[in-house]
């Protein structure tokens, strides 16, 4: 089992997964998940890389924020979590709204990333995601941001069924196991949980222009690794292809949006060789 411990950074303190020792790696999890949904990638990745997952600013058992949801902010958590563990470099993997985080993290600092790995995300309006936006973005895109309020006082008291469905159709009908699927629902239950998860999706403007604004100036010279599983397809890979110089592109087959829990090994196939390709002993 990871080390679990609580690290002030960036004006709140995150609850962090530790396991294992060499370079280091950064795993960024989504909605509706915690660190937890890493289990199976931690317990590989930690015979050979330190590997740091935490729970997302006011995210799972991360002290409660009033604030700071959008992407640039997020990224800048991750760096000083990095610097407070007194990381130099690590590869950063982001799934969902861990991804636009780990997107500008690697934008803004790299010589901090030394590889990036983002999957089943869309990067605010870059162009490339019109194919899967035809008929509008997911419905609970607008449900958790149209009415500040409204989604987290509709669900409570029902969170669990509203969890398992992410849960279910995150895995294309299969779940996940129970002691992990019980995490996600403690971690989602409640008015306050459920409003600073929401407020994720509410930031989706501001963190939309902050991606603007930095492929306006900057190109994605980090080498990076974008994979896709249903729904979100090849639309991040078509994102990234105009800014990034160095891009390797996969689609996971049968393989739900949960990916980490879905399909652990066939992550774990494609992330051993990418990740020891950019080794560094940046602790």
């Amino acid at each position: 089992m990871p080390e679990l411990r609580r690290i002030s950074v960036n004006g709140v303190e995150l609850n962090v997964a530790l396991a294992g020792s060499g370079p280091a790696v950064l795993l960024l999890h989504g909605f509706p998940h915690t660190w937890e949904l890493w289990t199976d990638v931690i317990a590989d990745l930690s015979d050979r890389y330190r590997v740091i997952a935490p729970d997302l600013r006011g995210f799972g058992a991360s002290s409660h924020a009033a604030s700071g949801f959008d992407a640039g902010t997020m990224a800048e958590d991750a760096a000083a979590l990095l610097g407070a563990l007194g990381v130099s470099s690590a590869a950063v993997v982001g799934i969902d709204a861990g991804a636009p985080p780990a997107f500008l993290l690697a934008l803004r600092r790299p010589g901090l990333v030394r590889r990036l790995v983002v999957m089943e995300s869309l990067l605010g309006r870059l162009p490339g995601a019109e194919d899967f936006l035809a008929a509008g973005p997911p419905w609970w895109f607008g449900f958790h941001s149209a009415a500040p309020g409204l989604a987290e006082t509709v669900l409570e008291g029902n969170e669990a069924a509203y969890i398992d469905w992410f849960l279910d159709a995150g895995t294309l009908g299969d779940g996940v196991r129970p002691a992990v699927r019980d995490a996600f629902v403690r971690a989602y239950t409640g008015r306050d949980t459920l409003r600073r998860a929401f407020s994720y999706y509410r930031a989706l403007p501001e963190s939309a222009v902050q991606i603007d604004e930095a492929v306006t100036t900057t190109r994605l010279t980090v080498p990076t690794m974008a994979l896709g599983a249903q729904p979100v397809g090849a639309a991040l890979e078509r994102q990234l292809r105009p800014v990034t110089d160095d891009l390797t592109a996969h689609l996971i087959a049968d393989c739900g949006h949960i990916v980490p829990l879905h399909r652990p090994e066939a992550l774990l196939a494609l992330l051993r060789p990418f990740l020891a390709g950019g080794e560094s002993y940046g602790n």
